[in-house]
């Protein structure tokens, strides 16, 4: 999901030009960086203590898909579930993604080819599929059609973009209504096929009647949110990143309300879905801490760099103007989704966000990690959250009806 920064940008840009975006995705490409360059591990030199906790499901493994955004906002509803008092049942990730391939590949086609393919897509992408398509249980649709333990999406992102590389070609003058059918088979043949309907503790179900009456969460309830300077705050913009592939718009708030409206959605016991950069430097799923250090990593002695996640460290401040400039000039790119699930103090009493991801249950904190607030202004490209978790001063901001 990103073009890449710091040392590791250069390597990567051109592992993906020579792999091509959509048979390696870009997280994919920082997923397996990270893991092979990680400092020692600090999980003794920090002692958290939490504040907040709010109820979620079992960490999962995305595997060698780029699909952290269905992954994390998935994580969400179900949590969502949790908090309106239901049974909370996994909700088949990849059933979500495969409707936006489809999705996507339509869009391709309509844009001649100008738009991205690849695994990625937005947090709004979870929310939009929902309400076209419904929902299906992970038991029902797992997405493993031809006999990986994981996802291995590579070869069918290349297949599929075959396809849709000679529907924009147009070879016959004028394009059938055909391309379509080809292009859903290729996917079906890897994902599987979509049951129209299905039993599910022992009941049948559609995934339109499973989302409504098992998960039951009203699509409508749900608001992205971004910052940056250059556009009216309190207002809508299409939020321009490569995964955006429908050309969503998000709400528009000020930098430090990011945190204020987290802050307030886990007070009142909603969790809240993130999006945005983690190849900084200041990043380590390892060690399970993010913050923004107070000097640049290239200004650095060995000393420091080895004592990055040594316990707390002092943070550069972050502006506005820094965000905006930093979006503007790739170093903060949209890269990743997970899911905050709750908030906690080290032993300074600085605050850090819980956040679940999705890489399996492999760093020190078992598949979470602890975000700085200074981390989340600077890097967050959008949340996710139900309106009912803003404040009635910022839902009135925004012109949010609840």
């Amino acid at each position: 999901m990103k073009t890449l920064h710091y040392s590791l940008k250069p390597y990567i840009a051109a592992g993906l030009l020579l792999a091509g975006f959509s048979t390696m995705s870009a997280q994919d490409y920082l997923v397996n960086s990270l893991k092979n360059n990680q400092s020692a591990n600090s999980k003794d030199a920090f002692k958290f203590t939490e504040v907040i906790n709010i109820e979620n499901t079992p960490v999962k493994n995305q595997g060698s898909s780029g699909t952290c955004w269905s992954y994390s906002a998935n994580s969400f509803l179900e949590s969502e579930m949790i908090r309106m008092g239901k049974q909370p049942v996994e909700i088949s990730q990849i059933y979500t993604a495969r409707n936006a391939y489809i999705e996507k590949g339509k869009n391709y086609v309509k844009m001649h080819g100008a738009i991205t393919l690849g695994d990625g897509g937005a947090l709004h992408d979870v929310i939009n599929m929902y309400r076209k398509y419904g929902a299906v249980p992970q038991s029902v649709y797992t997405g493993l059609n031809y006999g990986t333990a994981n996802n291995k999406f590579a070869e069918m992102a290349a297949m599929g973009e075959g396809v849709l590389a000679a529907a924009v070609k147009n070879p016959n003058g004028e394009l059938s209504p055909n391309w379509i059918k080809a292009y859903t088979a290729v996917i079906d043949t890897y994902l599987g096929t979509v049951p129209e309907s299905f039993d599910y503790k022992g009941k049948k179900y559609t995934p339109q009647t499973f989302a409504k009456e098992v998960v039951g969460i009203n699509p409508d309830d749900y608001v992205e949110i971004s910052s940056l300077k250059e556009h009216p705050y309190y207002t809508k913009f299409v939020l321009m990143v490569p995964d955006n592939w429908s050309l969503d718009q998000v709400y528009n708030v000020k930098m430090n309300e990011l945190t204020d409206i987290i802050d307030a959605a886990l007070k009142k016991g909603y969790s809240v879905a993130w999006a945005g950069d983690v190849s900084e430097k200041g990043f380590s799923w390892k060690n399970g801490v993010a913050y923004v250090p107070a000097k640049p990593f290239a200004d650095m002695t060995a000393e420091e760099k080895e004592g990055l996640f040594a316990g707390p460290k002092a943070e550069l401040e972050i502006t506005e103007e820094m965000r905006q400039a930093a979006f503007d000039n790739y170093t903060t790119t949209d890269d990743h989704g997970m899911h905050i699930v709750g908030l906690t103090k080290d032993q300074n009493g600085k605050e850090y966000y819980i956040i679940k991801n999705s890489w399996g249950a492999t760093n020190d904190y078992k598949g979470y990690m602890y975000m700085t607030k200074n981390f989340v202004k600077y890097k967050t490209t959008a949340i996710l959250l139900n309106k009912g978790g803003l404040t009635k001063d910022m839902a009135k901001k925004l012109d949010i009806k609840s």
